[in-house]
């Protein structure tokens, strides 16, 4: 496939490193596959776009639910997707089945009227909708009707201008802006919106419960991994302050084994003890079946100020990241991905505190401001940072009684290197004074090295980087 010039090559030379890296800041979608994949692959993905494309499902337009049998209900909510004034069509996708947990199913098909209660909250009117190959349906939402205006310290208000960035966050190289399938057909979301991904039925009734759905489970960022199933391989910094953190991020497809684990690759911004007062931002790519019902890397967001428990969620499933970009879609996939022994991948992140008013910022790629988490949804973080971690997690459910084989990064371990194991590169924080500065005693954890681990290093090329990731279930790791 002629990827239209979407990546650019950096090359360098350096002693035991990399002779070349991609540096790209990613189109988001799911299923065109690289210009370098195998023609069997080419094909089958090819043949799974067209069919997501053509197939769409009759639709009922409906603006109020008559009072209706709570078994009629229930057929309703398998064939109707409800917004809070208008439906548009659903693909008949079968990525989006709900999985088959029977006790998940049976709790929520008992519910039909709090799936529905949960899509008009999440879901808001569209001027426009953009439906994608891939399934996906991304909404045009006027930018003060997006979910984040729902909260009560933000009723009325309109996003703020875009704030100033830290400096030297320039660093020469040649980075090319993000693109998304959605876009392609010449269909845009117009100025003054923003793009949402569509939630649908499929998407609430495969979360654990309808309450929780969107939400993280209960727990701490690293220090109880052991008692919760997560695992990490991670750098962190902590003793300081910290107002903001910056590095590139390279994609991959990790298998997730079980349809209630995820793998990611993330930024995390912390403040706060590890107890229930814990802050955190974090925004990277993850693969998550559970959330959105297939195997594709994603880019997303999260925060939380009570660790997880009440508040928090991803992407723009509640109240609080407020979006400002009209070309990038929470949640939407990301490609092309990196393919092992073949070109890499990257996406350029970064999140700091605006020095005047105080909310924390997202940049994806180069300059492409996505929006931010307004101060007042904190307590610790409302001030600064007392950590910034940098890393892989993966949820290790042992459903089959043993450990899992949901790979982290590229699931191969770091020591095999550049174009095999995952990475992240130019790592830096920011300062009191809003500078960008490399890191300073660095940390590095990996819970269960035998099933991922890490290796940092540095040079003038990628700054501090390091490699991270693995298998999972192996012969060391049982």
């Amino acid at each position: 496939m002629d990827m239209k010039g979407y990546y650019s090559v950096s090359w360098t030379k350096h002693k035991k490193e990399p002779f070349f890296a991609v540096h790209h800041t990613t189109r988001q979608h799911k299923c065109i596959q690289e210009n370098h994949v195998t023609p069997e692959q080419t094909t089958s993905s090819l043949n799974h776009s067209l069919k997501l494309a053509a197939s769409t499902s009759k639709y009922t337009t409906t603006t109020t639910l008559p009072m209706l049998l709570p078994s009629f209900v229930s057929l309703l909510l398998l064939v109707t997707s409800i917004s809070p004034t208008f439906s548009h069509p659903i693909p008949s996708n079968s990525r989006l089945q709900p999985l088959s947990h029977s006790h998940h199913n049976a709790s929520n098909t008992l519910r039909p009227a709090a799936v529905l209660q949960k899509l008009r909250r999440i879901n808001k009117p569209a001027v426009k909708t953009i439906k994608s190959p891939d399934g996906d349906l991304i909404d045009c939402v006027l930018s003060h009707h997006q979910p984040a205006f729902d909260h009560p310290y933000l009723k009325g208000q309109r996003p703020l201008d875009p704030p100033e960035r830290p400096k030297g966050h320039t660093n020469g190289e040649t980075v090319m802006e993000s693109f998304q399938l959605w876009t392609d057909s010449g269909e845009a979301c117009p100025g003054g919106t923003v793009p949402i991904r569509r939630t649908t039925e499929q998407d609430i009734l495969r979360a654990s419960s309808i309450r929780r759905f969107g939400r993280k489970p209960r727990r701490g960022v690293r220090r109880d991994s052991t008692g919760t199933g997560h695992e990490h391989a991670v750098v962190f910094v902590n003793g300081d302050q910290y107002y903001g953190a910056k590095a590139s991020v390279n994609v991959w497809t990790p298998s997730v084994t079980d349809p209630y684990e995820f793998s990611l690759s993330q930024i995390w911004v912390i403040a706060g003890s590890f107890g229930n007062d814990l802050n955190t931002i974090e925004a990277g790519w993850q693969v998550s079946p559970e959330l959105y019902g297939d195997n594709y890397p994603r880019f997303f967001t999260y925060w939380t100020t009570d660790a997880y428990q009440a508040t928090g969620c991803y992407n723009l499933l509640c109240s609080g990241f407020v979006q400002t970009n009209n070309k990038i879609a929470i949640g939407a996939a990301i490609s092309p991905r990196s393919i092992y022994n073949g070109r890499q991948f990257d996406i350029g992140l970064m999140v700091w505190k605006d020095p005047k008013h105080g909310h924390w910022w997202l940049e994806f790629g180069s300059g492409l401001l996505v929006g931010y988490w307004p101060a007042f949804l904190f307590s610790h973080l409302r001030t600064h940072a007392s950590m910034v971690q940098f890393g892989g997690e993966i949820v290790n459910s042992r459903s089959r009684g043993y450990h899992t084989g949901t790979q982290m990064g590229s699931g191969h371990f770091a020591e095999e290197g550049f174009g095999k194991a995952a990475y992240f590169r130019n790592l830096q924080v920011v300062d009191w004074d809003n500078n960008l500065l490399p890191l300073s005693n660095i940390h590095q954890l990996a819970d269960h090295s035998n099933c991922y681990d890490i290796r940092v290093g540095s040079n003038n090329v990628w700054g501090t980087y390091f490699y991270y990731g693995g298998p999972g279930r192996n012969v060391r790791c049982p």
